[in-house]
């Protein structure tokens, strides 16, 4: 479920707009959105970086450091949208913005400055927009006006684990491999900019059951799934199989590396079926069942795992 946030301090101070990129952006009092971005606006088109915003807290501080003691006005950092009361550096990833009936989702979070620098690095030397601002992308269009209410919508980025073991499953003994996939994650995401929450099951190695559980990730809204077991080559294991037959497109790069990197030191990894694969805008690998495997997997797929989810989502830029 995604959290909202709805406050009276969160608004647009100033819409911003200029002709061409990489200059300075002058105040409107109202704009008109539509797929493309700010109409008669310079960074409008097809693509993902439509509508940039940039907090007055940001400028402010920004204007303090000056030596000059320089206050810089609405639009010349080349933002399109001058806001008030939302902290940023909060912000993840594929999180929106709803200003009336306008829907903008975030697509990029800092930039580099043009080549020749944008007109305020040519004029101070340096600039706040490439480590404070946010880049969006219209979902919904609209008309906005100075003033307007901004809406801050968090998307939890959601983790679903699933391990697959007859054994497990019948309280034999303990999953291990899938509590260590949440610890790597959990590690991994410690310093990243996005609102993870995980999921977790534990089933038998049973196709129709676990393609109950991915079709039900997929009504969850999962991102990525991870399963663990179910790879070799065992008569009850059947997790590639149905993996395969439930996505809509095979990453084969990924598991073939994998294989190859640690058939030297074990001749025995190179017969794991482990596959990764899309289905929608959902992540799937499946690993083995063995901890070790699950720590060596883990390690190589977080490598390529952030740029698969821009991927997915369109934004592989």
């Amino acid at each position: 479920m995604t959290k909202e946030f709805n406050k009276k301090n969160r608004y647009i101070i100033s819409i911003n707009i200029s002709k061409e990129k990489g200059t300075i952006k002058h105040p409107i009092e109202k704009a008109e959105i539509n797929s493309l971005g700010i109409v008669g606006d310079a960074h409008s088109g097809n693509w993902h970086r439509q509508i940039s915003m940039l907090a007055q807290e940001d400028v402010d501080r920004f204007s303090l450091l000056d030596a000059d003691n320089r206050k810089f006005l609405p639009g010349e950092f080349a933002e399109n949208f001058t806001t008030r009361g939302i902290d940023y550096k909060k912000v993840a990833l594929l999180d929106s913005f709803r200003i009336g009936d306008v829907e903008l989702e975030v697509t990029q979070i800092g930039k580099k400055c043009h080549d020749d620098g944008c007109a305020i690095y040519v004029e101070v030397g340096k600039c706040v927009m490439p480590k404070a601002g946010i880049f969006t992308r219209v979902i919904k269009g609209g008309v906005i006006k100075n003033g307007d209410i901004i809406n801050y919508i968090a998307r939890p980025l959601k983790v679903k684990i699933i391990t697959l073991s007859d054994r497990a499953s019948a309280g034999e003994y303990e999953d291990r491999s899938g509590l260590v996939i949440q610890e790597i994650l959990k590690e991994y995401f410690s310093d990243k900019r996005w609102h993870v929450e995980y999921l977790y099951s534990l089933i038998p190695d049973d196709a129709e059951k676990l393609n109950k559980e991915l079709e039900q990730s997929l009504s969850e809204q999962v991102d990525i799934i991870f399963t663990t077991g179910g790879t070799g080559i065992g008569p009850r294991d059947i997790t590639p199989e149905v993996v395969e037959k439930f996505a809509d497109k095979l990453i084969p790069g990924i598991m073939d590396h994998i294989r190859l990197k640690y058939f030297e030191n074990l001749p025995s990894a190179i017969l794991s079926r482990s596959v990764a694969a899309v289905k929608s805008k959902t992540l799937i690998f499946s690993l083995p069942g063995s901890v070790k495997a699950v720590e060596d997997y883990t390690g190589e797929i977080l490598k390529i795992l952030e740029h698969s989810l821009l991927m997915v989502h369109g934004l592989g830029h």
